[in-house]
């Protein structure tokens, strides 16, 4: 019988109890809460909203599992973010309240985590209710041994059937206490083993054929109508469509091509990017990119700048760089710190209401914009395509030309005037009450934040871009990296802490390999390699050359995770590849290049059946089998001729150069003027002295 099965027979067998009376948390009472939990102590903005619930809410750690163990109370770890929904509406109806908080407090030790914090205990625990249930999301909440085992867990459960549920495991633990702990030794053990990789002994003799394997049963579901994903809802998933368009760019596939630009255009237009203010939602509820789930994500912001930057240096398309700019006007407007640090989200809800801030009625818009109505109104389907729950979401399924030509003006000219509009509806709405800020700052985001702007100045050579991008990089060297190597995972109000995470190792280095791609300052690729050299000594699995999520020094969980397939975020893993491929081509690290050759041996037979899970994954596949261009910019020009070759689509290549340099692939490339190298695997082509050329190398 497997671990799925016994679960679900072991949960029928549960018998229930009856309910028992409220009681007061008194330990502290103030004149303007009535409760107050230990999660007043806290950073976190998720853990703070719980801290006046009337449940005794404990924060991750050693102090509330030695609490359980000694009142032999089963622990409740209820983990979610400070923007997710359904965690706000399961507070309102269950935690807020004092029948169930007593209910919750007289059986249970109670823990709340914030995902975002330690996506290690997430990872754990969610792995254990998709392994019960066949399903995930969050709230997530899991009832474990007190030694942190856990037996039972789901997502949102509605208040009675949540009293319910407590009640019946509560008894299970009292009542029939063998079966418990054998079932809690089944599922944590179904968990370990859910991180055996199957280790190829030898290197796989890699080939483009798989990438059209990916590809071709991937193109099935797509929808070529609306683009994105043929189901709802619809995520963004930024690095998708990245892989995408390198994969048809190298390979000429003009429909997959035609998929990523229909896609592009449909999310740009949609509901999900906040036509005013800029920046994308974290998903659409529906196939239309119409209504989205509101809340705003620092991580596929990151993401979406990088993902246009790009696609603007293919197409020149005016609309990718409209994204661009207005996004990162947001990030700068609402999202960025003092410091020079990035915020972590906003939430999806405002006085109660999801979507409030961002949805409008024909009469405010009318007010507002007066004799510009009508002009905004077909721009933003003001009618029954942008009408939602008796509001009006902006959007567009119009281009620029065909909306100028019906109000008979020209393009530029309806260009400003959209600014002008804009203007006016976002000063409007700057009065509204807002949606609530998760003001922590996350390493690994804020490096994919800093990406994004040094994306962005590479492919629109403005210099703003670099300058926020050097100012969070000054901020992430003063408070997130330590006298040790390793790194910090938050920051919030001058103070920083918990030890990081893979992915906050794997995005800085990714982050000092962009740097040193814009600035060929070669410190930043031996700070890369310092911090390579730290996560091979504390995070790797030497049997198969993969990374454990977790560090060695700070492992306190049931089971150590491996983060191996790519999502919103890429695995932390396949960052790790990339990187490693990055850094053995620039170092001619021959040890990083088998590494990186290791690890795609490992998920190989894999990436073809599930090519949206493994993007990233393809992404170092077709470095490995593809042309991979050594481009060497040398001389006093460096800069004028690395940003003319910037201007260019060509994702396949490593940029390297300056007046001066180090690297073994630079050696004998110092002339007397400035020259282009066009190199694949040490292999040069003859040295030129202007871009076009360069272009025709790499054709």
């Amino acid at each position: 019988m497997n671990a799925k099965i016994q679960i679900l027979t072991f949960l029928l067998t549960i018998v229930s109890c009856s309910c028992g009376n409220s009681q007061k948390n008194t330990d502290q009472v103030s004149s303007e809460h009535p409760y107050t939990n230990a999660l007043i102590h806290e950073d976190s903005p998720y853990l703070l909203q719980h801290a006046h619930n009337p449940v005794d809410w404990m924060p991750w750690g050693d102090e509330a599992f030695e609490k359980a163990k000694k009142e032999d109370k089963l622990v409740l770890v209820s983990i979610g973010y400070s923007s997710c929904h359904w965690c706000h509406v399961m507070e309102h109806e269950s935690f807020e309240n004092e029948a169930v908080a007593k209910v919750m407090n007289d059986n249970f030790v109670c823990i709340k985590v914030d995902r975002e914090e330690r996506p290690d205990v997430d990872q754990v625990y969610m792995n254990a209710v998709q392994l019960m249930t066949g399903q995930g999301g969050w709230p997530l909440n899991c009832i474990t041994l007190p030694d942190g085992r856990p037996i039972f867990g789901g997502t949102y459960f509605p208040k009675n059937k949540w009293v319910d549920v407590l009640q019946q495991l509560n008894s299970a633990y009292e009542n029939d206490r063998e079966k418990v702990l054998e079932y809690a030794a089944n599922l944590t053990s179904g968990i370990e083993s859910s991180e055996i990789i199957s280790v190829k002994e030898e290197q796989k003799q890699f080939s483009a054929d798989r990438l059209a394997e990916m590809v071709g049963q991937w193109s099935v579901s797509f929808d070529n109508f609306r683009g994105g994903p043929n189901r709802a809802p619809k995520f963004p998933l930024p690095n998708n469509y990245d892989f995408l368009m390198h994969y048809a760019h190298l390979y000429k596939d003009e429909s997959t091509m035609k998929h990523v630009d229909l896609t592009l255009e449909k999310m740009a237009f949609g509901g999900i990017y906040d036509q005013v203010g800029g920046g994308f939602a974290r998903y659409s509820t529906d196939a239309e990119w119409k209504v989205p789930h509101f809340e705003k994500m620092l991580y596929d912001n990151a993401q979406l700048v990088s993902l246009y930057s790009h696609a603007y240096q293919r197409t020149k398309n005016g609309l990718y760089k409209q994204v661009v700019y207005q996004t990162l006007a947001w990030v700068e407007r609402e999202m960025t710190t003092e410091e020079g640090s990035f915020y972590s989200a906003l939430d999806a809800d405002s006085e109660g209401e999801e979507g409030k801030f961002y949805v409008w009625t024909k009469d405010e818009l009318k007010l507002i914009l007066g004799t510009d109505y009508d002009l905004a109104k077909a721009y933003y389907n003001v009618n029954t395509k942008g009408e939602w729950e008796g509001n009006y979401i902006l959007l567009r399924n119009e281009s620029d030309a065909a909306i100028a030509d019906e109000f008979e003006m020209s393009v530029p000219e309806l260009r400003m005037k959209m600014i002008s509009i804009n203007e006016k509806l976002l000063s409007k709405r700057a009065n509204r009450v807002r949606p609530g800020l998760d003001d922590k700052s996350l390493t690994a985001w804020n490096c994919m934040m800093t990406v994004g702007y040094l994306d962005a100045y590479q492919a629109f050579d403005n210099s703003t871009f670099i300058d926020v991008a050097m100012k969070n990089v000054k901020w992430f060297e003063k408070n997130q990296c330590k006298k040790d190597g390793s790194l910090y995972r938050t920051f919030k109000n001058g103070n920083s802490k918990i030890d990081g995470f893979l992915e906050d190792y794997a995005f800085a280095i990714q982050m000092y390999v962009k740097l040193y791609e814009v600035t060929f300052e070669e410190e930043y690729l031996a700070k890369a390699k310092d911090l390579i050299d730290y996560t091979n000594e504390h995070f790797e699995n030497i049997n198969s050359g993969m990374y454990f999520f977790s560090s060695n020094l700070n492992h306190d969980l049931v089971a150590r995770k491996m983060e191996l397939s790519d999502n919103v975020i890429p695995a932390s893993n396949s960052v790790m590849a990339n990187n490693l491929w990055s850094l053995g081509v620039y170092l001619d690290d021959t040890l990083y290049q088998n590494h990186a050759k290791q690890m795609m041996s490992n998920v190989y037979d894999k990436i073809q059946e599930y090519g949206s899970g493994y993007s990233n994954w393809g992404i170092l596949l077709m470095k490995m089998v593809a042309p991979y261009y050594e481009i060497a910019i040398t001389g006093d020009q460096w800069k004028e001729k690395t940003q003319q070759i910037n201007q260019h689509y060509i994702p396949n290549k490593l940029l390297m150069g300056g007046k001066s340099g180090k690297l073994p692939l630079l050696e004998g490339k110092f002339l007397d003027e400035t020259t282009i190298f066009v190199c694949v695997n040490h292999s040069c082509r003859m040295p030129v002295s202007t871009v076009e050329e360069a272009l025709e190398q790499i054709k």
